[in-house]
């Protein structure tokens, strides 16, 4: 049952990474905010619809403030990561952003949950954080701002609050709606940002796909993948798990895009690599020693 949850929160990780690449085929006057406001729209229309027609949505005894608390958590991750990269630049926005969210939600489970992360996850972390930093460095002009930093910091405390209130949701709400009705009131608490930003490029075909690949593809199965797979397994293996986002992100750009990889880049896909492998492998008995 573990393995098929490493391997469900993998692949959503997996369809996460396609983000980048979606984005690259957008018109160029598509906002990030405004494209992850319209994703999360779409991902949380669809999974309602999947949820009518499977019947999920009868006798559920909601949740409401782990939902509002999960939603807010998603909403405030899109615009503190866009600001944290236009801020500090992408190198140091995408990796502390990122590389924090593993850190942060293992420290909460210890603290908070008095779960102590086994030393397979501090081994994986480790190296896919590692990993992350040699695959960034490259790109883009390094330069630590203050308050990019902070934002970024941000980022990541969104993603494993996400992450953590989520593993509550799913004992009390089907993955389907937990994922549909978080989504739809985070795009809610976004959708005044709409006004802010031009959304005409929806219009066109290419900005339709995009946004609709986006928004099934990447949010709708990607999340539900991603929130199934946290039922079996502890919430900050979960996130350091998702560190394969970045990984397919720089695959798919050398593959699709035209993008190369330097030598200390390639070294980072190999280092995500053993991490993620360091995590797969963790003994059975581990990993239910440690959910228990």
């Amino acid at each position: 049952m573990n393995k098929l949850s490493f391997l469900l929160v993998l692949l959503g990780a997996i369809l996460w990474g396609t983000t980048g690449t979606a984005q690259h085929f957008a018109p160029g006057e598509a906002h990030p905010v405004a494209v992850g406001t319209m994703r999360l729209a779409v991902g949380g229309t669809v999974l309602f619809m999947i949820g009518l027609m499977t019947k999920k949505v009868a006798s559920i005894e909601w949740p409401v403030k782990a939902i509002l608390l999960a939603a807010c958590a998603m909403a405030a991750y899109q615009p503190l990561f866009f600001s944290a990269v236009a801020t500090t630049g992408v190198a140091i926005g995408t990796v502390v952003a990122i590389g924090s969210a593993p850190l942060i939600t293992g420290l909460i489970e210890w603290i908070v949950y008095r779960k102590r992360p086994i030393r397979q996850w501090w081994i994986a972390t480790s190296l896919s954080i590692l990993g992350c930093i040699l695959l960034f460095a490259t790109q883009g002009t390094i330069e630590l701002d203050p308050m990019g930093f902070i934002l970024a910091l941000g980022a990541g405390l969104a993603f494993s609050t996400y992450t953590l209130v989520n593993k509550d949701i799913v004992k009390k709400v089907a993955p389907e709606m937990a994922v549909a009705v978080v989504f739809t009131i985070a795009a809610i608490i976004l959708s005044p940002l709409l006004f802010v930003f031009d959304v005409s490029w929806v219009t066109e075909l290419n900005g339709l796909l995009v946004v609709l690949q986006l928004g099934i593809v990447a949010t709708a199965v990607a999340y539900l993948l991603f929130v199934k797979g946290l039922m079996g397994i502890p919430a900050s293996t979960a996130v350091t798990l998702s560190l394969a986002e970045p990984l397919t992100a720089a695959l798919l750009g050398v593959a699709i895009v035209g993008e190369v990889l330097t030598l200390w880049a390639s070294l980072g896909v190999f280092l995500i690599f053993a991490g993620l492998a360091v995590l797969i492998y963790t003994p059975k008995k581990a990993v239910l020693k440690r959910s228990a």
